[in-house]
């Protein structure tokens, strides 16, 4: 089923990331988009189910949702296998409200990775190619390529790196600005302390999409700003470039 909601990627989106879809009232003033994180809803009791909660989701006035249902193995929540882990997140894209998925990149390199991700973009569905890096910021060469392959299988690359100091956050934004140039379409930020203030300045460099909880304690990655301060802090920087 054909999202309603077209979102283009050639712009910078927002996101509002969250396993509660309770959340995506308040994040309306400030996010383009909402990320439902399958992944962390499926594991917490307290929780709807995820599918349940997406077919209960008002597409008509809501924000369009970027569904994703992270592996153990890439630092999210879902034991589970990869086909069960696949079916759930083309089960959730089949919502009207869902313009884009996020799969890994090294699952999106298999074959049955690419059976969904193709499916997937016949339904009008965009995807997200992911990489992470929980433990630090490879070498510039590395961030390259991975960048720019991550741009080639999906239709937005996204590189999430741990920077432990600010020389790794510029290696961040080096690549992001070589990888925009080069006219590769990407998602980049690193996690960490050292690297937060990526999550503000990216944008500037050519990153089309940022991601915030509602509410700092709700955060899904290390070194994220609630929502409200990161919209303010980019809509500062693009007003006054």
């Amino acid at each position: 089923m054909t999202s309603t909601q077209a979102v283009s990627f050639d712009t910078f989106q927002l996101a509002a990331a969250t396993a509660d879809l309770s959340d995506e009232p308040p994040a309306r003033a400030y996010a383009d988009i909402v990320e439902f994180r399958l992944d962390l809803a499926h594991a917490d009791a307290s929780l709807p189910d995820p599918l349940t909660a997406i077919t209960a989701y008002d597409h008509t006035s809501s924000l369009p949702l970027l569904v994703t249902n992270r592996p153990k193995w890439e630092g999210g929540a879902y034991g589970g296998d990869t086909t069960d882990r696949l079916e759930m997140l083309t089960a959730a894209a089949a919502h009207d409200a869902v313009v884009a998925v996020d799969i890994e990149l090294k699952t999106l390199q298999t074959q049955y990775g690419q059976t969904v991700a193709r499916n997937l973009r016949d339904d009008g569905i965009s995807i997200i190619a992911s990489t992470h890096d929980f433990t630090e910021t490879p070498p510039q060469s590395v961030l390259h390529q991975r960048l720019h392959t991550a741009a080639e299988v999906g239709d937005v690359g996204k590189l999430a790196v741990t920077a432990q100091t600010h020389r790794d956050a510029l290696r961040v934004l080096a690549a992001t600005e070589q990888a925009s140039q080069w006219g590769d379409t990407v998602a980049t930020m690193a996690m960490g302390k050292p690297g937060r203030h990526t999550r503000v300045v990216a944008p500037m460099y050519g990153s089309r999409i940022g991601y915030a909880p509602v509410d700092p304690t709700d955060a899904t990655a290390p070194g994220q700003y609630a929502i409200k301060p990161l919209s303010e802090m980019i809509d500062t920087l693009t007003q006054t470039e």
